[in-house]
């Protein structure tokens, strides 16, 4: 039976329903607990921190500050990580200076978390503060193109040929800030050994990355530290970077030469990364017939003032629709606030989501078909690149897409409730599909069992079960002869798990390695038949843990004995595929959304949600479908829900819990239909598979956005949209 290309139900999921799952707060050792105190102002530094109350409290083993650090641990340091943007990380206790509202400025370590916490609040700190300019609106003077990279290269002449258009218009969309919030906190737990070493569990996406901050920040050799991460309940770009709770742990565990454990609060999960805010200005142009003839899209993002944090965000304009004059801007404006982190389709998500009701706004204008107006700007080659795409099949998901949601019939539905309004939107959608180089080991034993191992992680997308559906596929085994091992340093070099690209880079890997045994149990075969030395590979297959010539079969097992071998083993490096180079891979969706809005209270709901994609080969397409609808529901969510709210005089997050900070809950999301096209790519990477993981957001809360236009005849141009915005107008 082939696993490839079939709903695949999970094979970590008894684990993580019994409980038996072990995430990073659930290693089991006598630890000691550290809680962070975190500072109250934005910009200023400390004058004086008196930690002599929370040393005398009950079970407190350590406390660390800025006054304590170890010297080591400040010069001649690398504080860096494998995606640390340019300009100087953020270094815990290096110093008394203030750089944000949240920062960590002592470290308490006790025999139980609530020791520790309790202590932390009998800590006594003065500061000296500074005046400063919270928010990215006050802030916008600071704005400057020499801060962030340069967009994809401008083409034709925007000025003349937006000034000849038929229809023009000219928007500004604003994106507040959104922090990641996965279902798991960051914690970090530290197992101290006899010899000196240590052992590390880490919330990470990439292992990788842990340890070369650990070895960076504290001189540890390659022998004497390891890094481990079996299971990531949820990190959506939050673990693409070390957090200080990694600093902070092994800090601890190194100089008490002890276990220790940090757990980060749910409210101290808003003190580091987050999606910046962003203002886009967007300029486009059309003639009568709904020909795009200009585009200008500029954006101005926040970030830190120690990194420059940046995003592909205006690329994105140059990229979805034939126009040959495109103007493309990108500013950065640093303000007092951690360095922003990558989230769930970075930049893609917003500057297309500005794109998208944008190109709504001037199909209005112009009196054409939205999904007509896209059609007619589509394009089917990358001219930021000037390269062909690997494949495309957008056109398959505008049409069916439009059957399923019914689009060209949907003004004739019924309107039921006479106190709701009821409109319509859609949107393209799009991700890159890139493919990393990636290495995997393969052993198989006595017994036939094949055990595969690689750095990668699993952050819920299903990596374990990809995985060993393609090794059972090309080994030609069944499912439960696949043990594939994840999250360790231990075990070769991985990409992090992130950008989409896991499967297409780890599952090319895979798909590689296995071909590679067929080879390999094949000459131990002949070598032991010498009967069969003429055989050419090419004339046997690989089926139900046997190797097949003509009416013959031998098991794997028994060419093992053969060989008197207890286990084979090879290990594999994969390099991406040619076509990453001479093409360009995107995997594209259309979506289709239905809103209803109280005409008296203003209340924003969305019934029905349709998403249709073109991702090339779907591995498993029961969890690439929970891919898309977490995704989508993520957009409903971005739309009209979250919101980090900073209050601008202090630097500090107002809404940093579950309470306040609002995402989608059960009750907001209604019918919800996702499909994919059939899309066939030889170019994008061996397996022809593209990520889904960040797709299903991009475009999803333009589409809300033109669907409450459609329902209202008025424009809200910012996120989260609200029932005080509709109300407003």
């Amino acid at each position: 039976m082939l696993n490839i290309g079939n709903k695949q139900t999970r094979v970590d999921g008894p684990q993580k329903v019994t409980g038996k799952a072990t995430y990073t707060a659930d290693i089991a050792a006598p630890f000691y607990h550290a809680y962070v105190l975190q500072s109250t102002i934005a910009c200023g530094s400390i004058t004086a921190i008196d930690t002599t109350a929370a040393e005398a409290f009950e079970g407190v083993k350590a406390i660390f500050t800025h006054l304590n650090l170890p010297e080591r641990l400040k010069n001649k340091v690398d504080y860096t990580d494998p995606l640390a943007p340019p300009g100087k990380p953020f270094r815990p206790f290096y110093n008394n200076t203030i750089l944000y509202n949240g920062q960590p400025i002592a470290l308490v370590v006790a025999e139980s978390f609530e020791q520790a916490r309790y202590a932390s609040k009998l800590i006594k700190v003065t500061y000296e503060e500074k005046k400063f300019k919270g928010s990215l609106a006050e802030n916008l003077k600071n704005a400057s193109a020499d801060r962030a990279p340069e967009p994809a290269k401008n083409r034709g002449n925007f000025t003349k040929a937006f000034k000849n258009s038929d229809y023009t218009i000219i928007r500004e969309y604003r994106q507040s800030r959104n922090y990641h919030n996965p279902m798991e906190p960051h914690a970090t737990s530290v197992e101290y050994n006899s010899d000196g070493n240590i052992v590390v569990y880490d919330k990470i996406q990439g292992v990788a990355s842990s340890l070369k901050y650990l070895k960076g920040v504290f001189g540890l050799g390659a022998d004497s530290v390891r890094v481990k991460s079996d299971f990531v309940g949820g990190a959506f770009g939050s673990g693409l970077r070390p957090q200080y709770q990694l600093f902070m742990a092994t800090l601890a565990a190194l100089e008490l030469k002890h276990n220790v454990q940090m757990v980060m609060t749910r409210a101290q999960m808003f003190s580091f990364g987050y999606r910046p805010e962003v203002i886009h200005t967007m300029k486009l142009g059309c003639s009568k017939d709904g020909t795009l003839t200009a585009l200008s899209h500029k954006t101005v993002g926040e970030t830190s003032t120690f990194e420059d944090f940046n995003e592909t965000i205006v690329d994105w304009s140059g990229l979805l629709y034939k126009c040959d004059n495109v103007n493309l801007e990108y500013e950065l404006t640093p303000v007092q606030s951690y360095t922003p982190l990558d989230m769930r389709a970075p930049g893609g998500v917003s500057g297309v989501y500005a794109l998208e009701c944008a190109i709504d706004e001037l199909a209005h204008e112009a009196g054409i078909d939205p999904l007509e107006f896209r059609r007619k700007n589509y394009v089917d080659y990358d001219q930021n690149e000037n390269k062909p795409f690997t494949s495309k099949e957008l056109k398959a998901c505008y049409a069916r897409c439009e059957e399923v949601f019914n689009w060209n019939n949907r003004k004739s539905l019924a309107k039921t409730d006479p106190h709701l309004l009821l409109g319509y939107g859609m949107a393209t959608g799009s991700w890159e599909a890139l493919q990393q180089p990636a290495s995997v080991a393969l052993s198989m034993n006595e017994m036939g069992t094949f055990t595969i191992k690689c750095a990668t992680a699993d952050i819920g997308t299903g990596t374990y079960t990809v995985m060993s559906q393609i090794a059972a596929d090309k080994l030609g085994v069944s499912l439960d002869k696949i043990k594939f091992k994840l999250g360790d340093t231990a075990f070769p070099d991985s990409p992090i798990e992130g950008g989409s690209w896991t499967v297409s880079s780890v599952g090319s890997a895979v798909a590689a390695i296995c071909e590679k045994f067929q080879y390999r149990i094949f000459d131990v075969w002949k070598r032991n038949n010498p009967e069969y030395q003429a055989v050419a590979f090419e004339a046997i297959s690989f089926q139900d843990a046997k190797l097949k010539y003509g009416s013959k079969t031998f098991a794997f097992t028994e060419i093992m004995q053969q060989a008197s071998k207890d286990e084979l083993s090879i290990a594999h490096s994969e390099a991406p595929a040619d076509g990453q180079d001479t093409h360009s891979g995107y995997a594209h969706c259309c979506v289709m959304v239905e809103v209803t809005v109280d005409k008296e209270l203003g209340i924003i709901k969305v019934p029905r949600l349709v998403n249709v994609s073109a991702a090339g080969k779907i591995i498993n397409p029961k969890t690439a479908e929970n891919q898309l609808l977490g995704s989508m529901i993520w957009g409903l969510g971005m739309a009209l829900r979250e919101e980090g709210m900073v209050d601008s005089r202090y630097g500090r997050v107002m809404n940093a819990n579950f309470a306040e900070y609002h995402i989608a809950v059960n009750a907001d999301i209604h019918d919800i239909h996702t499909e994919f096209v059939e899309e066939h790519d030889d170019k994008v990477n061996p397996l022809g598979a593209k990520g889904v993981g960040e797709l299903g957001i991009v475009g999803l809360a333009a589409a809300i956005s033109n669907a409450i236009f459609d329902a209202t005849g008025k424009r809200l141009r910012k996120l989260p949209m609200l029932l005080d915005d509709v109300l407003e107008v």
